[in-house]
């Protein structure tokens, strides 16, 4: 009998053992209790970093999302420079430099001989009556005011309007020519007119000057010495161009450093080497 009874026994003895399921009201008050009952404010050191972890795994989310967008529009403008190789060039190429404007033709003011000229002041004028025009002097060259004329027509070079241009280079050389030693003594003010003309940079006007100054050179005695003191102001152009080709600007520059050279005495290539030092002399 104790034999059987045992095992049953046991079975009684488990069954007591477990926990009895709790009833639905026991089960709504504890809900309700758990509802109601304060948050707990308080967390350990692995929680936090939990939290940390999870907020910064949004943020890499967000920005991996946000730089795909702005990607796309770069892939677009890639594949449209893959089709078009020379955009591309252009795009990968360094902006230029600006220049400093060396060689910039500057501005250029009216002058006194048109003023003069409007006025009906100066005693010459154009002569149509030919196939050629030529210009009419009203008084004789010998006997006018050179100290007065003379400079205000090497200031009348710089002017690109006719009949200007054609009065002031025709009327100046006109006055080299028969004026004889006449211009040496307004040497210090057509330095001046001179230096100003060349400042202008226009091609023109300083093809114009150079043919002047190689007549004022040729024609009046002792001119090219007068002139040596005077380099420091003439020949800065001078050094500037003197490697420029256009108009044969170039050319002309070495060529009236020939003359000077040649007319100027002793002085005049160690003077000239100082301001142009790619000139060679020409005297051997």
């Amino acid at each position: 009998m104790d034999k059987v009874s045992r095992p049953r026994t046991i079975a009684v003895r488990q069954q007591q053992q477990q926990p009895k399921p709790p009833s639905p009201n026991k089960l709504a008050a504890k809900l309700k209790a758990a509802k109601h009952a304060p948050v707990k404010t308080t967390c350990n050191k692995f929680e936090l970093s939990d939290v940390f972890a999870t907020s910064r795994l949004r943020e890499l989310q967000k920005n991996t999302k946000s730089s795909a967008s702005k990607v796309k529009p770069a892939s677009a403008t890639s594949s449209q420079n893959h089709h078009h190789p020379s955009n591309q060039g252009e795009l990968s190429s360094p902006t230029k430099p600006k220049t400093t404007g060396a060689f910039k033709v500057r501005p250029i003011e009216k002058t006194k001989f048109r003023y003069f000229y409007d006025r009906a002041d100066l005693p010459l004028r154009v002569n149509f009556s030919g196939a050629v025009r030529k210009v009419q002097w009203q008084v004789d060259i010998t006997q006018i005011d050179y100290s007065h004329y003379l400079p205000l027509f090497f200031e009348g070079l710089r002017e690109l309007d006719e009949p200007y241009r054609f009065l002031a280079l025709n009327g100046t050389m006109d006055m080299l020519e028969k004026g004889g030693d006449r211009p040496l003594t307004c040497i210090p003010h057509l330095v001046i007119r001179i230096k100003q003309n060349l400042m202008t940079r226009h091609p023109t006007i300083m093809c114009i000057q150079m043919k002047v100054l190689q007549k004022l050179v040729l024609t009046c005695p002792y001119a090219g010495e007068a002139l040596v003191p005077y380099y420091r102001q003439i020949l800065t152009i001078f050094n500037l161009f003197a490697t420029k080709r256009d108009e044969n600007i170039g050319d002309l520059i070495i060529e009236t450093l020939y003359i000077l050279e040649r007319h100027g005495g002793e002085d005049a290539f160690v003077n000239i080497k100082y301001m142009v030092p790619t000139y060679e002399s020409c005297m051997g």
